[in-house]
């Protein structure tokens, strides 16, 4: 029977580059010059370091800017509050990997709400769907894609 998982995941490669480029870019601009500013990253947690809330989101927007160009979904990143100490602001940013159990009920819901003829299960930090035909598959993610779930969902492991 075919069926694909439903999966949400950051190539954690293009992650660090988009850092890498984000940082490089910071330290040549011209209204960073003479500032501590920088985006350190560790596992999945990104902290923007620098001396103002207003050079925080100048970051921001730089590091939002080359997440996009190498592809990586700019929603499946969490803010946190600017942090303001003295002459330093900091902001931590969290990237959220897989699908939750809430988020996963929530898709089961909405694809046994649809009627469409297939089988939903959660497996983990992904949603297997199962179906007699590629077609309903096939209409299962388009239902998701409609839907504003507010994670970016890839499709994978796609069996006939």
């Amino acid at each position: 029977m075919p069926s694909f998982d439903v999966v949400s995941e950051v190539d954690m490669h293009e992650l660090a580059n988009a850092v890498d480029q984000s940082n490089r870019e910071i330290i040549n601009r011209f209204d960073f010059k003479g500032s501590d500013a920088r985006v350190e990253s560790l596992e999945s947690v990104l902290t923007l370091h620098a001396s103002s809330e207003f050079q925080i989101n100048q970051m921001l927007d730089i590091l939002y800017a080359k997440l996009a160009k190498r592809g990586v979904d700019i929603a499946c990143i969490d803010k946190g509050k600017v942090e303001i100490a003295g002459n330093n602001a900091r902001q931590t940013l969290t990237v959220r990997q897989g699908i939750d159990a809430d988020m996963a009920r929530k898709t089961v819901k909405l694809i046994k709400d649809s009627k469409i003829k297939v089988q939903v299960s959660i497996q983990g930090e992904q949603v297997r769907i199962t179906g007699k035909k590629r077609d309903d598959l096939q209409e299962a993610i388009a239902l998701l894609r409609k839907a504003e779930l507010g994670l970016p969902l890839q499709y994978t492991n796609f069996r006939d």
